[in-house]
């Protein structure tokens, strides 16, 4: 059974521009400046170079292969390798839903911040209900996340003006690198893998290609609006926190932004509400597109991926079986799991994913170029794939040296 095409640009947008929002600035940022320290925001700057070039290569892709398998359509289409398109595919399943209980863990931490919860019931709760939701239907996802990315735009921009003295004194912190010395560009490192999971929802937006309208028009239009948006805001208020605030103070705080504003005399709890909307936003379009994965995946008759997971509601058009599987390993993994293990399993299995998809691109270039599509340089999926496995090797190199662990929250 089809799914249903009923997202416009718009809501198409938000639910890039929520799920990239929700799962960076809002869960890892505390993280990243960990790991960087005053170099936060190259860190997410170098993060965004990779996200880049990526993204410009997904909006091409998508445009050609509107396709709910996104990546692994991608692979199939330019390999023609039955090991490579189901690896991508379990990759990104294994991204996406990790992913979600990274944010879910997120969550959970920004509720503590301000009531004392018991961690288990809190969790459960929240996967039920945003199960419950993408059961639903895309169209009404779509609107819901509409609603709570417009709620996490004005809380953000509302720290920055709280925080817009350390904002502005942050470019002299960075030139001086405090407290990093030899180890700034390690750090930089560090931080951008971590920071790199900040991105990834343009990869979920992919997804969703088989239930947008005018795919081949508002899929890549989507896809660049909502990184323009994201890039901006995270540069921003990395700097704004590194700017003035203790470092010291952001990396221990289970919620880096509500901590940061009360420093500053102003209440945190309408923040830290506030955030809780958006981080909800995140987890929920992970779900949304690792189910889409799953029942494309069985759809195409994968030997990997049971049948029984290509069922689609017939009243939401939404596949069902493949959301109450992707909410049930959520939910085991955002209670059992550390965040920054979360966060850094994630960063990994999506760099793969990437440097595939880059790759996927010049191939099918090489071979033509459809009309009626975005027509990126050819040097810009080589790029990406260059900056991907660059970063997958500065990684396991950072690992084998015992920098950038498992520890945090």
């Amino acid at each position: 059974m089809a799914l249903k095409r009923s997202m416009g640009l718009a809501g198409l947008t938000f639910f890039g521009t929520g799920t990239i929002l929700g799962a960076g600035i809002f869960v890892v940022i505390g993280e990243v400046v960990g790991s960087a320290g005053v170099l936060a925001p190259l860190a997410y700057l170098a993060a965004g170079l990779v996200a880049l070039t990526t993204a410009l290569s997904f909006a091409e892709l998508g445009a050609r292969i509107p396709d709910a398998g996104g990546p692994v359509a991608y692979a199939e289409e330019a390999f023609g390798n039955a090991l490579v398109e189901e690896g991508t595919g379990w990759l990104l399943i294994v991204a996406n839903i990790v992913s979600a209980a990274t944010i879910v863990t997120g969550f959970v931490a920004y509720l503590s911040s301000f009531v004392t919860v018991p961690i288990a019931p809190a969790t459960s709760a929240l996967v039920v209900l945003m199960v419950a939701v993408a059961l639903i239907g895309i169209k009404h996802s779509a609107w819901f996340m509409t609603a709570t990315t417009l709620v996490g735009i004005a809380t953000l921009l509302f720290i920055l003006f709280v925080l817009r003295e350390d904002l502005f004194a942050a470019p002299a912190r960075i030139v001086t690198g405090e407290g990093l010395g030899a180890d700034a560009a390690t750090g930089i490192l560090a931080g951008a893998f971590l920071a790199l999971y900040s991105f990834i929802g343009f990869g979920d937006m992919a997804e969703t290609a088989e239930e947008v309208k005018d795919v081949r028009r508002n899929l890549p239009r989507a896809v660049m609006i909502s990184l323009a948006i994201v890039f901006a805001f995270y540069l921003a208020v990395s700097m704004a926190l590194v700017g003035g605030t203790s470092l010291d103070e952001v990396t221990a705080a289970e919620a880096p932004l509500v901590a940061a504003v009360a420093a500053k005399g102003w209440p945190g709890m309408p923040v830290a509400i506030a955030s809780l909307f958006v981080i909800v936003n995140g987890a929920l379009a992970q779900i949304v597109a690792a189910s889409r994965l799953m029942m494309d995946m069985a759809r195409d008759g994968k030997e990997s991926m049971p049948a029984r997971l290509q069922a689609v509601s017939k009243d939401r058009g939404t596949p069902w079986i493949a959301t109450l599987v992707c909410g049930a390993i959520v939910l085991v993994l955002a209670l059992f799991i550390p965040l920054r293990s979360l966060a850094s399993g994630t960063s990994l299995a999506i760099l793969v994913v990437f440097a595939v998809t880059n790759a996927a691109l010049w191939r099918l270039k090489q071979r033509s170029q459809p009309d009626q599509v975005p027509d990126v340089w050819r040097v810009v999926p080589a790029l990406g794939f260059v900056f991907c496995l660059f970063t997958i090797v500065g990684q396991v190199v950072l690992w084998l040296l015992g920098i950038g662990g498992s520890g945090g929250h």
